[in-house]
């Protein structure tokens, strides 16, 4: 295992933020301190990484950005939230796109600090980042923004979906839909993971159980939307309503609808109820129109940057709470009309 800035801390017998005021040449700084922390990382083998070495200069008026797909709509517009917010404050932003993929997401962030930006907004492609961590413990300004991360200390700014989920679920319900499905995102992914529990609670809530079978987790792509929702189709019975949790996947659904329409025509909403948690401006283009959860993005994307140049401005900011998603009901979710 590579060693980390904590290993060296620990071996030295004194803090992560002296070992970093070490490889950072700074001048509050004793010779003795110095000889300690030096020799530890010599005995462990330890190189200064990106991480370490971006720290030892500042001002370069940029920062990075890295998203978990651009081709999400969703991600596009807080990216261009982000760069609305830093061109104002005279800052430019250099973007860097995950693919939600760590590796690469890891890559991104390692260039970004290597070309010395003053700061890091990071949708997190994991819950776990050994990467993040250690900028966050070498006091790199980073701000983590969507998704948080686990053991990264850093201020986090999240969308909270909760109250939204239940209206949706309420909304069902009253409509006689009592067999719902949902097409999660990827288990490893802590919004996803946090949407299906929303979900879950709020049809208990209602006494009903959501059963295994009609829980199907997607990848945030269209192909795994149309796979999840045609497995949905061939069960027996069929769900009656189905939550899709992105946009990208329910473009997948909404082609596999058109294509199952030819072949064995299904209504919506009289067959099954559909609703989707992110909403696109050509929702209400299509007939019928989709009930959709918006999530306040350019507000997140907003309140990252801001928090982001506070702290590369020595001053912190509260995260704040978190910000709420809302629920807009459309023709997809109406009753069947003989109910």
């Amino acid at each position: 295992m590579v060693p980390t800035i904590k290993d060296v801390a620990r071996a030295a017998g004194v803090s992560t933020a002296s070992v970093s005021r070490v490889l950072t040449n700074h001048p509050a700084t004793s010779p003795e301190m110095r000889e300690r922390v030096l020799a530890a990382a010599r005995e462990l083998n330890f190189r200064p990484n990106a991480v370490a070495r971006s720290l030892r200069s500042t001002g370069t008026r940029t920062v990075g950005l890295v998203v978990s797909d651009l081709l999400n709509p969703y991600f596009t517009e807080l990216a261009r939230a982000v760069e609305d917010t830093a061109r104002a404050a005279g800052y430019s932003v250099i973007v860097g796109n995950a693919d939600e993929d760590p590796a690469q997401q890891d890559h991104y962030i390692r260039i970004l600090l290597e070309r010395q930006v003053d700061g890091l907004i990071v949708v997190p492609t994991v819950d776990t980042s050994p990467l993040l961590r250690e900028a966050a413990e070498l006091n790199h300004n980073l701000v983590l923004v969507d998704r948080p991360a686990d053991d990264v200390d850093a201020p986090t700014v999240l969308a909270d979906a909760s109250s939204a989920i239940a209206e949706l679920v309420d909304h069902l319900v009253a409509g006689g839909r009592t067999d719902p499905a949902i097409i999660a995102g990827p288990e490893h992914v802590g919004t996803a993971r946090v949407r299906l529990e929303h979900f879950r609670a709020a049809l208990a809530e209602h006494g009903i159980a959501l059963r295994p079978e009609r829980v199907l987790h997607g990848d945030f792509r269209a192909a795994s939307g149309h796979d999840a929702m045609a497995a949905l189709l061939a069960a027996e019975p069929r769900p009656d309503a189905v939550f899709v949790t992105n946009g990208s996947m329910a473009l997948g659904v909404l082609q596999l609808l058109a294509e199952q329409h030819a072949a064995d025509p299904l209504l919506v909403p009289d067959d099954i109820a559909l609703a989707v948690f992110d909403d696109m401006p050509w929702f209400t283009l299509l007939r019928p129109t989709v009930t959709a959860i918006a999530q306040p993005t350019a507000e997140l994307g907003e309140r990252a940057m801001r928090l982001l140049l506070a702290r590369i401005n020595g001053t912190d900011l509260p995260d704040g709470d978190a910000l709420r998603c809302r629920l807009t009901v459309r023709d997809s979710t109406l009753p069947r009309r003989s109910a």
